[in-house]
């Protein structure tokens, strides 16, 4: 039966597909001005460069004639290089995007506080009401599997089918993150409460499930091209986006899947202090959500639906827990230990 904190989490989800769309946001006229005198924004980002970062970039250099340099790397890659560059005075980032780590730069100092006119009509649990982060996009974290090795009667229906005779040595997930196995162990804890949550990852425990160093979307490749059946917690529209191109790949709907906004945040001493926040305002108006929308990403916006409806959870069927940075602040070291101790 589900926790309470998965009702809860459903139900937040539900007020989001169901909120009453807002009017436009009026963006300051002098915080444009004071954008286009600093003339650049630098972004650090977790994001696919190819497939939404440079048409975001474009589309903002258009509208406002500041040019945007971004660098990619995971979560955890960018909050070590911030909070490098920020103790040795060297603040390079204006705008950062990341999953996880968001509590860990905020007790180092690395960010600051702000308020944005688009972010505002943003649903409650998508920015902080601290002030310290807001929600460009939501990431559903699934299953997804070769359909050419994977038969369609082996295919997973619910998470006790994971831990079946059949599906021993053929798992694969990343290391770290919410996009990794602390993430699914996470949601699994969530789920199912402390006691059946761990009687069932022991379980799972003994299906050897590869661990790799590479990122969510690597992995989701290497599935692809045949080296793994299946990865456990990869985004499902990455695996949505493969099967239309013709790749033999899936995603699988389990239920409770996990459900992570990817997080925005302004750094403390940023060179480009009104051009990150100006930025921050791009990507959450509907104008900056509709690009999310054509990249076949799942936009924050409420009014602003995806692509293809059926990947979140109340359109596409399935339940789903939202986890929040303050959940991950509370549980992410209990849940890597978990990782490692059982997971090694």
């Amino acid at each position: 039966m589900a926790s309470r904190a998965h009702n809860l989490a459903i139900a937040s989800f539900v007020a989001f597909v169901f909120a009453t769309p807002a009017p436009a946001a009026d963006i300051s006229p002098e915080l444009i001005a004071k954008a286009r005198q600093e003339g650049q924004v630098v972004y650090y980002t977790d994001l696919i460069i190819d497939q939404i970062v440079r048409p975001l970039a474009s589309a903002f250099e258009a509208k406002y004639g500041i040019k945007v340099s971004y660098t990619r790397g995971d979560s955890q890659v960018n909050s070590i290089k911030l909070i490098n560059e920020y103790r040795a005075g060297r603040v390079m980032a204006d705008v950062f995007g990341l999953t996880s780590n968001m509590e860990v730069l905020m007790e180092a100092g690395v960010v600051r506080q702000f308020t944005a006119a688009n972010a505002e009509e943003l649903p409650p649990q998508y920015r902080d009401p601290e002030r310290y982060w807001v929600s460009s996009n939501l990431f559903i974290l699934t299953p997804g599997l070769n359909t050419s090795t994977v038969p369609a009667a082996q295919r997973p229906k619910t998470y006790d089918d994971l831990v079946a005779p059949y599906w021993k040595d053929k798992m694969v997930w990343k290391m770290n993150d919410m996009s990794g196995g602390p993430g699914f162990i996470g949601n699994v804890l969530t789920s199912m409460g402390e006691e059946r949550g761990m009687a069932y990852l022991r379980k799972l425990s003994e299906q050897r499930i590869k661990r790799v160093n590479a990122s969510a979307r690597a992995i989701l490749d290497q599935v692809i091209a045949g080296e793994y059946p299946m990865a456990l917690q990869i985004f499902n529209h990455h695996a949505a986006i493969s099967a239309e191109k013709g790749a033999p790949v899936t995603w699988v709907p389990l239920s409770p899947a996990t459900v992570t906004p990817d997080l925005l945040g302004l750094t403390k001493n940023a060179p480009h202090a009104n051009a990150g926040l100006l930025f921050v305002e791009f990507m959450t108006s509907k104008e900056g959500q509709q690009i999310f929308q054509k990249a076949n990403y799942l936009p924050s916006r409420p009014d602003v639906p995806p692509m293809t409806p059926n990947l979140i959870p109340e359109q596409g069927g399935f339940g789903a827990n939202v986890i929040t940075p303050a959940m991950t602040a509370k549980s992410m070291t209990r849940w890597d230990k978990v990782f490692a101790d059982l997971f090694h």
